[in-house]
């Protein structure tokens, strides 16, 4: 069955650097990349990972060459499509070497797995928090589902087209959701939208299919849904999804890191 890991917004900066002040954001996606690998021998084979945006936190060349230099301890192949704290130029240039990096225009590709197609698109406003997914990006899903003809469609955007409560971030969402859902909803074969952009795991109806918003790899944005709530951050555990195909697809959230130790479901006897 077909199997994809998505990371999301890992926020690099430059090595000796926190982000923030505050996160190591480094060292968290090292441990999210060798929790992966960990798991692997258990939930494999997965065909694919996908990092859903921001990267990077400033978009920058060194930035771009420690991510990959971190990603490089992955087991199994990836692909990234970028946020808005990433700069599309840098993000081409520095994944240049990479066949499925578009030459020009939305860092936006598609793949056909086996049991259900992958679209990843680019929502990144250049200059801007918000997202906006360009006719280049509509065409390319249009042309995929064309393609795909009914079969089941996981597809990946950094920011998620939906309100979580949280002002600053739903101030800064998709602008532009209604075209990606009706798309969506005439489709024919079973959807997924699967998202970044909020560091925390947050579960909706979109339309007639299920968006998710995936953990950040190491801090999160705050829960905090009051009117005029500040814009903070929580270090709160990292994370990262399985998503899969069982007659249907089925999500996991897994912790970035956890104790590889088990432990039998069984009562030990009363001592005598």
């Amino acid at each position: 069955m077909s199997k994809v890991i998505q990371l999301s917004d890992p926020h690099i900066v430059p090595r000796g650097q926190l982000a923030y002040g505050v996160v190591d954001t480094g060292a968290a996606l090292a441990t999210a990349v060798a929790t992966v690998n960990r798991c692997l021998p258990v939930i494999g084979p997965v065909d694919l990972a996908i990092v859903t945006g921001d990267l990077t936190d400033f978009g920058s060349s060194a930035e771009y060459a420690r991510f990959r230099a971190i990603m490089s301890e992955l087991k199994i192949p990836y692909r990234v499509i970028p946020g808005n704290h990433d700069l599309r130029t840098n993000l081409r240039a520095s994944f240049a070497d990479q066949e499925w990096m578009p030459l020009t225009g939305g860092i936006s590709w598609s793949v056909e797995l086996p049991d259900f197609g992958l679209v990843c698109l680019d929502s990144l406003v250049d200059g801007h928090h918000h997202g906006h997914l360009e006719a280049d990006a509509l065409d390319l899903l249009n042309d995929a589902l064309k393609g795909l003809a009914g079969k089941p469609v996981l597809v990946g955007v950094h920011h998620p087209p939906f309100m979580t409560g949280i002002r600053p971030m739903d101030d800064n969402n998709l602008r532009n959701g209604a075209a990606l859902q009706v798309m969506l909803d005439a489709y024919p074969g079973e959807s997924r939208l699967v998202c970044g952009h909020v560091h925390r795991s947050v579960t909706r109806a979109f339309g007639t299919s299920i968006g998710l918003i995936a953990p950040g790899t190491s801090h999160a944005v705050t829960l905090d849904q009051r009117e005029g709530n500040p814009h903070t951050l929580s270090l709160e555990p990292g994370g990262f999804m399985l998503h899969e195909w069982r007659d249907g697809f089925v999500s996991h959230v897994v912790a970035a890191n956890f104790s590889p130790n088990r432990f039998p479901f069984t009562t030990p006897q009363a001592p005598s």
